[in-house]
């Protein structure tokens, strides 16, 4: 006499192949709805950058070989406009100023938020307060900042030259003079942009291990040289890697020039943007423009081309 279990297990129909199949088209269908929609959303990217990225550097590269003032039809001048820019004078001037800004701001603007990260990361108290502080420069409009610093710089008014002369310092013309005014807009730009690399810094610091520090200081280590064989070998990639997209990003400065000098005292603080605004919204020379924003894409890809080169090889 066999047991219940036994027989009911006996008596479980089989499944069929043709009840099957129905569960097996089912899967294939959602599969194919499901890569369908990934699709779907990847060609609707791929269309937002083609149409707000990708057509206006092409459009750009076109509008370098052509007359367009917008009132005339535009004319095709091949290598004329590049020619009209290497006759400029504020040519040259625009890019030694460019060149200026982009070191005086990796002297300031690349050390100085590291060694606030490494500050930051040694506190043990209130660190989300002196974090926010920190960062509450970056939450401000950029032209918001641009103005207020200009105020700050205001040789009669300023709150700087106000507070020189309330301790009997001599005061300074900042914005108004050409031996100050570029390194016054580099400590604008260092103030407002330092807030995000801070954190990355700090997120980059704190992904190192406490053993290797704990090692450090039992060797005897000082803070220097925890810095120079622990903390700068285990940054390294962050390092290189913001110091590539700070020289990209100083390189094209336009807000603090524009804002706060007009590219002034004596064409001291004209930069490369500031030039190409001026050829295409001020002399209404579009075609010159798009070629200054050519040369300028060319030099960033080939800085940014050799730079990851070296440091792959160093690597």
């Amino acid at each position: 006499m066999s047991s219940p279990r036994s027989s009911s297990v006996l008596e479980r129909p089989a499944v069929s192949p043709r009840a099957a199949r129905p569960s097996a088209n089912l899967r294939l269908r959602r599969k194919i709805k499901e890569n369908l929609t990934a699709y779907g959303l990847l060609c609707a990217a791929l269309a937002c950058f083609a149409v707000f990225s990708w057509y206006p550097i092409v459009r750009g590269v076109l509008l370098s070989f052509q007359q367009v003032d917008f009132v005339n039809a535009p004319s095709w001048v091949g290598f004329g406009n590049f020619s009209k820019l290497f006759e400029d004078p504020l040519f040259g001037v625009a890019w030694r100023n460019t060149l200026l800004f982009t070191g005086l701001a990796l002297v300031f603007g690349f050390f100085v938020p590291f060694l606030t990260a490494v500050l930051l990361n040694e506190l043990r108290h209130a660190k989300a307060y002196f974090r926010l502080i920190v960062y509450l420069p970056v939450m401000l409009p950029p032209v918001v900042t641009a103005l207020m610093w200009k105020w700050f710089y205001d040789p009669g008014s300023g709150l700087f030259n106000q507070g020189l002369d309330a301790v009997g310092l001599p005061t300074s013309q900042w914005l108004d003079s050409s031996t100050t005014a570029m390194l016054s807009l580099v400590f604008v730009s260092t103030w407002a942009n330092m807030g995000s690399t801070t954190l990355i810094y700090l997120a980059a610091l704190q992904t190192i291990p406490g053993e290797l520090y704990e090692a450090a200081e039992l060797d005897g280590a000082g803070m220097w040289k925890r810095l120079r064989h622990v903390t700068f070998p285990q940054t390294r990639f962050v390092l290189l890697v913001l110091l590539l997209l700070q020289v990209v990003a100083t390189m094209q400065v336009f807000t603090e020039p524009y804002v706060m000098t007009g590219g002034g005292p004596d064409d001291s603080t004209v930069t490369v943007l500031l030039l190409l605004y001026r050829y295409a919204f001020v002399y209404n020379d579009f075609g010159s423009a798009s070629a200054m924003s050519v040369l300028l894409f060319v030099a960033l890809g080939v800085f940014s081309a050799a730079y990851v080169r070296l440091t792959k090889e160093a690597s």
